[in-house]
């Protein structure tokens, strides 16, 4: 990669088995450690594209952090403006902003570090809940972060 290319981590083989089982648990019902199911519109295929993320609640809102960087549903989320949550027949549709302020990306970041790091701190370069807050501003630009108002 270089450096003018955007921070991300391509899923390999395994990780993208992990995933599509651990969306087809969510579709069922079942949420492991609080994950769901993201459906968010294709920008140039119109089709839904699914994926299993962990919402993150701080503060009063619900956030969606890309821990592996500018991925596919990043892009998608950015044209789109929202998308779907799903936990077996419990969908929750929600319109998504994303967070470019620095300092409230780092909040955000340590929060969902603190909660979910022992699953994606490999993602983070380094960066952990632990980290001083100009490391977490350092890392922000690499990790998409949306705050999503869910509308049902």
């Amino acid at each position: 990669m270089n450096a003018s290319s955007p921070y991300y981590v391509q899923a390999g083989p395994l990780a993208t088995r992990f995933n599509a089982f651990f969306g087809k648990l969510a579709r069922l019902g079942i949420s492991l450690a609080g994950t769901a199911e993201l459906s968010v519109r294709g920008r140039t295929s119109g089709a839904l594209q699914r994926i299993p993320v962990n919402p993150h609640a701080y503060e009063g809102a619900q956030y969606l952090v890309s821990a592996r960087g500018h991925s596919q549903w990043v892009r998608n989320m950015r044209v789109a403006g929202g998308g779907e949550l799903r936990v077996g027949r419990k969908v929750r549709a929600f319109t998504a902003t994303e967070i470019t302020d620095p300092v409230q990306k780092a909040a955000v970041l340590r929060a969902y570090l603190e909660k979910w790091g022992w699953e994606v701190n490999r993602f983070f370069q380094g960066v952990t809940a632990r980290s001083s807050d100009a490391e977490l501003r350092a890392a922000a630009d690499d990790h998409p972060v949306f705050r999503i108002t869910v509308s049902n």
